[in-house]
């Protein structure tokens, strides 16, 4: 089972809902909220364009059951977001806190980096 909690207010709807859908592995929601030529880079890990990126939503920790709390926000640049997720679960480790730097471009996400939270 997954759950995720992004109530914050002070997102951008484009960035809460793709966030929402990933965390759920929705990736044809998901996949609506970015541009053609997005990249994602998670733990230095990159992927480039739609199709790319979609099999990355959609494959992305699946073999995990996990939970996921939005724990804080911050607005780093006109279309720049950072957004921590606490994510716990059956992964090894068993809690992470993440990172997720999003950049906007057109309304849409046009680039996602996932790292590690530093405190």
């Amino acid at each position: 089972m997954t759950h995720t909690d992004l109530r914050s207010g002070t997102l951008p709807i484009t960035v809460r809902d793709f966030l929402a859908a990933s965390a759920v592995h929705d990736a044809d929601t998901a996949s609506t909220f970015l541009v053609e030529d997005i990249v994602v880079v998670d733990q230095d890990e990159t992927f480039r364009g739609r199709d790319e990126v979609y099999a990355f939503l959609r494959d992305a920790g699946a073999e995990f059951e996990y939970t996921t709390e939005h724990i804080g926000a911050r607005r780093v640049g006109d279309d720049h977001w950072v957004v921590t997720l606490r994510l716990e679960g059956t992964f090894p480790g068993g809690v992470a806190d993440l990172d997720y730097r999003l950049t906007l471009r057109g309304g849409l996400v046009a680039e996602l980096v996932i790292a590690n939270h530093e405190a």
